[in-house]
């Protein structure tokens, strides 16, 4: 049987609640991506251009620092992988995540929130941050209530 990871950053505490309900789900073990300078509400504020998080996604090179790490990453063959969407993509420290591991030969399902937007080109846009047999999938949005059977339907369809 695969070991199975839920990794997620979650700047407003919405997508780690589906995190947590994914992971239940998927019988994963749950690991927070924290960054190193926690995001503040200005931080946050998408409509000024000079706030943290506008500074960041406007820079495609841009990696936030990030703080602790996952014990034993060699040993999970599939990683759940979320974030809220950003700007229609994965916020950059979603980059500085993967770049600080070897994905080589696991399976990266990307799941996210987001208060209107899909993926749009995420999963293309993370590729390179990962080694060329890393496999990364777009998932699904796991946005409002999430009710755990709905979830390990899901699941199920992804093996």
């Amino acid at each position: 049987m695969a070991k199975i990871l839920t990794a997620y950053f979650s700047a407003s505490g919405v997508t780690a609640k589906a995190a947590k309900a994914l992971a239940s789900a998927a019988g994963a073990d749950l690991y927070e991506i924290k960054p190193a300078v926690p995001y503040t509400q200005a931080d946050l504020n998408w409509n000024d251009k000079k706030s943290r998080s506008s500074v960041e996604m406007s820079d495609a090179s841009s990696r936030p620092a990030i703080t602790g790490q996952v014990d034993g990453m060699e040993s999970y063959d599939l990683v759940f992988l979320g974030f809220p969407i950003w700007w229609y993509v994965a916020p950059t420290i979603i980059n500085t995540f993967l770049e600080t591991y070897d994905f080589s030969g696991k399976t990266i399902i990307l799941f996210a929130t987001s208060g209107g937007s899909g993926f749009g080109r995420t999963a293309e846009r993370l590729k390179s941050s990962v080694s060329a047999t890393a496999v990364i999938k777009e998932g699904r949005l796991l946005n409002g209530r999430l009710d755990e059977q709905e979830i390990k339907t899901w699941i199920d369809t992804l093996e």
